[in-house]
Formats: structure tokens, sequence, C-alpha cells
């Protein structure tokens, strides 16, 4: 993914840049804040259209989807953290009071077209018009998944108040949080062909939106636990981009999602 931390770092050296140039006059962020934490998912019915070489065009019916949460490989596999779902934040508060801010989300989550499924397929396989019921299997007819991640990377608003205050330091104990914003997917597609599985490579591949809202609780100073549910709209208008045995196969299709999210945070005062 050497082009998405590409992306990223250009992101945040121009949001540097900015608050840079602005303390010369007036601040332009007040603070920043890091997240790291886990996802489960849940997700609509999609009409996945595939498209070939050699005229092969068809349209998955309603197709069922799951997610991939592997979250015991925390505890089995403690350094490898990316092989659950997992989620990053990069937050920079836009006043004092720390009530506003933007902030570059990116949600890995999996999306997984649920094998022995049967799905009603139109379309044209091989020249042949077809428009009847199949089964989803690997061997004989097709399975799709983004388990290297459906990987929405996006920009949110954040606006968060103050529930409940420290006795003692009257600062935020609990705070209710909402967020909504706009990105781009990035996924790497596994797509197996009559037995044939073919190999693909990360790629921008379409847009989502999002909203968000939950709480941050803050047992300490500047350290978070963050609990939110979120939802929204996934469109990949061309997964795949093929790098081996076959080129030219395409998968468009959208979906809704509910995603819960647990997180740990860190703020940063500049």
């Amino acid at each position: 993914m050497y082009f998405l931390k590409k992306l990223i770092a250009l992101f945040l050296f121009g949001l540097f840049t900015l608050s840079a140039n602005a303390q010369k006059k007036n601040r332009l962020f007040s603070g920043m804040y890091i997240q790291w934490g886990y996802n489960t998912e849940w997700y609509t019915k999609s009409n996945i259209r595939i498209t070939m070489p050699g005229g092969t065009d068809f349209t998955l019916h309603k197709a069922k989807a799951h997610d991939r949460p592997d979250l015991d490989g925390i505890y089995t596999k403690p350094l490898e953290i990316s092989i659950p779902q997992y989620n990053y934040r990069i937050g920079f508060y836009l006043n004092p009071a720390k009530t506003k801010a933007l902030e570059l989300n990116f949600d890995h989550a999996k999306y997984i077209v649920t094998d022995g499924q049967k799905v009603r397929v139109t379309g044209t396989i091989d020249g042949k018009r077809i428009d009847g019921d199949s089964i989803i299997n690997a061997d004989n007819f097709l399975h799709l998944e983004h388990t290297d991640g459906a990987n929405w990377l996006h920009l949110n608003y954040v606006q968060q108040q103050t529930l409940l205050k420290k006795k003692k330091t009257d600062a935020a104990l609990v705070t209710f949080i909402w967020k909504a914003g706009a990105g781009i997917n990035i996924p790497r597609t596994d797509f197996t062909w009559k037995g044939d599985k073919l190999n693909n490579k990360f790629h921008i591949a379409g847009f989502n939106i999002s909203a968000e809202a939950g709480v941050r609780y803050y047992p300490f100073k500047k350290f978070f636990i963050e609990a939110t549910g979120k939802t929204g709209y996934v469109n990949y208008l061309s997964a795949l981009s093929n790098v081996t045995q076959k080129s030219g196969i395409r998968a468009k299709h959208s979906f809704g999602y509910i995603e819960l999210i647990g997180t740990i945070g860190y703020d940063i005062n500049f």
C-alpha cells in the first residue's frame, strides 16, 4: 500500500504546512489526536456487476456478504495488529475547547460475498445469455471478496460536547461525539473465476460517505477510549485491477453498512 501511505503523508504534510503558516497570525489548529482500534460490520445486499474481456458481462442480484473481524488475532498474534479489521484516525482540533475537529479516517474492513448462497444471475457469460439462479462457489462459478481491505479513506468533520466532568479538575470525563465525512475506496480484491484465483493490487476504485456517533471516556487527562456506531454508503465503480493471469476484469457494486468501532486515543496539545 505504498501509494496509500504516500497519499496520507502528503495530506498530513499539507495540514502541518497550513498550520505552521497560520501560526504567524492566528493558530489554525489548537491540537491534534491519534486513534487506533477495531471494528465489525453488517452489509446490505448488493447487485454486483462483473465484466470481462470477450463480452462476458453479468450481474449477481441481491448478493449477501459478511465481514471477517478476526478479533482473536489481537491476543493470538499481538505483534500482527493489522490482521484484524482495524481503524485509525488522525484529527486536528479547530478550537481551544476541542469541540470541533477535522479528522483523517481510515477503516480497514473486509467484505466477503457469502459462498453457498443462491442468487439470480442475468447477462452474458461466454457469449451465452443467462437469466436464472446460481449458487456462489469458487470451484464452479466465482468467489469475490475485498479482504486485504475494503479500505475506506475519508475526511470527517467532527464535533463533541461534554456530558460529564471530573469533580476535581472540571475537565471532561465523558463526551458525546459525532462525525460526518466522505472519501475514496482503496481496495485489494480477491476474485476466483471457475477455480482460477486472480491476483490484484491496491487501487482507487470508488467513493464513500458516512456518519458516526458515540462517546469518549477520558480516564486520564489526554488518554481516551471511544466507542461509536457508524453507517454509510460505499460505491465501487471499478474494483479488481488484475496484475497477473488475466486483465480487464472489473467488478462494480454498491452497498450500505452498519459498523461498530472501539478505539483508544491520545490528545496532543500544540
